[in-house]
């Protein structure tokens, strides 16, 4: 399909009273954003004006350059909330204190959330079906009951529903928490997903300043099209900033998969060989794809809340290269906890490749960060985790490095598992338990520098990793690496409340007992008990190279790399800002700190399995 540019960029008005016919200036308004989408050229501007839209936005056409983008943005009269929903009157009373609605099955064209299924792979139902629909009062959603016998003996003010599809119409049958329907505002969701382009390589959109709420969102794993409320579907270069992504089925943003039809749906995952009915088959089809940090990646989602999805806050497998996650709210991902799956986090990337997260503040998830795959000059840092669990704040799985986690604060119970080579720990605190363990039985790819041509296959032996300065404030402490024989580097490390050190480590400081507490103020968290002094400069060459991919620490694009370690001192009274982040840690100079250093010396590249027919 033949793009054209603009000559001269015009700006397309949306408003909720304009019309079909409408020219789409400023005094005749268009009436839905995909009238507009419709005919927006790269360089055009789409305003849309304050309201509530119910409609799905399926981009035609993308922009053609950073510079001649198609930018959908609040026009800056007020709210715009873009909705998967629609308002259902008419609801009748019941025996119980139950209500009840016919829906007719029009309304939901050829999609109907309450018929279609949650499932995929690495998805497990509890022994129940879930449904991707949703019935929502006053803006917030009710929990779906496993059957209409469990709804129909459930408390009077519990807040339930269960759907019935017949040949003609939808019966939903809820309970609203002891409330009267009628005397609010009651929705259903109807669309599968909000904002997300039905083909791929829609490239260079900007969203931006728009409230997203309320799909149908089907489970996304790493094997399938990742569709979430919003998404980019396998493009290049889109912007997602100042928005609020709320009420998902399952994903939130999706930053990554296409559709493949070859990706084994009907087949189950058989995790630990090298077939084609694994994700080794899916990454070599991408590759054959054009799968390129050319080709796709190099978003950005900033400043941006996320919330209450099942499934993921953002995710993405493969699509995300070369992005960047910064300044967002992500909370309230997985809390129902009515199916389980190995896809659930604020944040679960698959093949991250030159990736930053930075200055996120993530809680009540069940997981903070989770890092599945291919995590290679990959740099997390200066997020704010707490109050995630029962998984940990940071997952690393099976990847190869170099990456960097620096200046974060992990807070949870559970600060992190480690199942990954070739990282970099610098200045974090951690609250919470450290778990380490190798994968000695799964082999994963590592890639030629800033590409995503596959230079070979390993499994995980752990022990390549390095921590610098950081603190431990729980009992295990980094001992889960005393079994390690050829660890990578432990140095200055700081120790409160017994925690227990790491054989290998040197240089290590004790500071006694500790009372560390977060308070999120909202716009705001504060960590009490702790003063965090800037300390030492690392450079790359103190971190030596990853040993498997023989790679150095750098930036993504190829620079030396400059940190910034923490001094660490106990003050009961003393407390100060960590989120947002002014002035963090991770905003290193070559000038800062001090002249001492100490390096990871004995790291160097060993043999690797070759790999395997790409």
């Amino acid at each position: 399909m033949k793009i054209s540019v603009n000559a001269s960029p015009r700006e397309w008005h949306v408003s909720p009273i304009g019309g079909k016919l409408a020219d789409g200036t400023a005094g005749f308004p268009l009436r839905t954003i995909q009238s507009a989408a419709e005919r927006a050229q790269p360089g055009d501007t789409i305003r849309i004006h304050s309201g509530t839209y119910r409609e799905r936005i399926d981009p035609p056409r993308g922009g053609t350059s950073d510079g001649a983008r198609i930018v959908y943005c609040a026009a800056g009269d007020g709210p715009v909330e873009i909705k998967g929903s629609e308002v259902v009157e008419g609801w009748w009373t019941g025996p119980e204190g139950l209500w009840t609605v016919e829906v007719p099955n029009g309304m939901f064209g050829d999609f109907n959330p309450y018929e279609r299924t949650i499932s995929g792979h690495w998805f497990y139902p509890k022994g129940r079906v879930h449904h991707p629909g949703a019935v929502y009062l006053d803006g917030h959603w009710l929990v779906e009951a496993a059957s209409l016998d469990g709804l129909l003996q459930s408390p009077e003010d519990a807040r339930l529903w269960f759907a019935e599809v017949g040949p003609q119409v939808t019966r939903i049958t809820a309970r609203f928490g002891g409330k009267d329907p009628g005397a609010g505002v009651v929705e259903i969701a109807v669309r599968q997903t909000v904002f997300y382009p039905s083909r791929e390589g829609r490239n260079f959109i900007t969203v931006r300043g728009l409230t997203l709420l309320q799909a149908a969102t089907p489970w996304s794993p790493p094997t399938t099209e990742q569709i979430g409320l919003i998404g980019c579907h396998w493009s290049k270069g889109w912007i997602i900033e100042d928005c609020v992504v709320r009420y998902s089925a399952c994903a939130g943003i999706t930053l990554g998969k296409y559709h493949d039809p070859a990706d084994f749906p009907d087949l189950p995952v058989v995790e630990r060989t090298e077939g084609e009915d694994t994700y080794h088959g899916t990454i070599r089809r991408a590759l054959a794809h054009g799968w390129s940090l050319e080709s796709v990646g190099g978003h950005v989602v900033r400043n941006t809340i996320v919330s209450h999805c099942e499934m993921a806050g953002i995710c993405g497998s493969l699509g995300a290269p070369g992005s960047r996650i910064e300044g967002n709210t992500i909370h309230d991902i997985h809390v129902h906890r009515l199916f389980h799956g190995f896809e659930q986090a604020g944040i679960k990337f698959h093949g991250a490749i030159d990736t930053l997260i930075s200055g996120n503040r993530i809680f009540r998830c069940s997981r903070g960060i989770w890092l599945d795959w291919m995590s290679q000059g990959t740099r997390v840092s200066g997020n704010v985790c707490f109050a995630n669990g029962p998984d940990p704040d940071l997952f690393t799985e099976v990847n190869h490095g170099p990456f960097v986690v620096d200046g974060n604060f992990f807070l949870s119970e559970v600060s992190l598992l480690a199942q990954s080579d070739g990282g970099a720990y610098l200045g974090n605190v951690f609250l919470g338990r450290v778990n380490a363990i190798p994968e000695p039985t799964r082999v994963t790819p590592f890639f030629e520098p800033h590409s995503t041509r596959i230079a070979g296959w390993k499994n995980i032996d752990l022990g390549d990793d390095r921590f610098l300065d950081n603190l431990f404030a729980e009992a295990r402490g980094l001992s889960d690496y005393d079994a390690v024989s050829s660890p990578g580097c432990f140095v200055r490390n700081c120790y409160v409340n017994g925690a227990k050190a790491s054989r290998h480590d040197r240089d290590l400081v004790e500071r006694g007992a500790a009372e560390i507490t977060v308070e999120d103020c909202g716009d705001k968290v504060m960590l009490r008990g702790l003063v965090i002094r800037r300390g030492r400069t690392v450079r790359a060459e103190d971190l030596g190279s990853a040993v498997v991919s023989g790679l150095p620490f750098e930036n993504e694009d190829g620079t030396a790399l400059v940190l910034e370690a923490g001094i660490f001192d106990i003050a009961q009274d003393h407390s100060h800002v960590i989120w947002p982040m002014t002035e963090g840690l991770n905003a290193a100079s070559e000038q800062s700190g001090s002249a001492r250093s100490s390096t990871c010396a004995g790291v160097r590249p060993v043999a690797t399995a070759a790999s395997p027919a790409a």
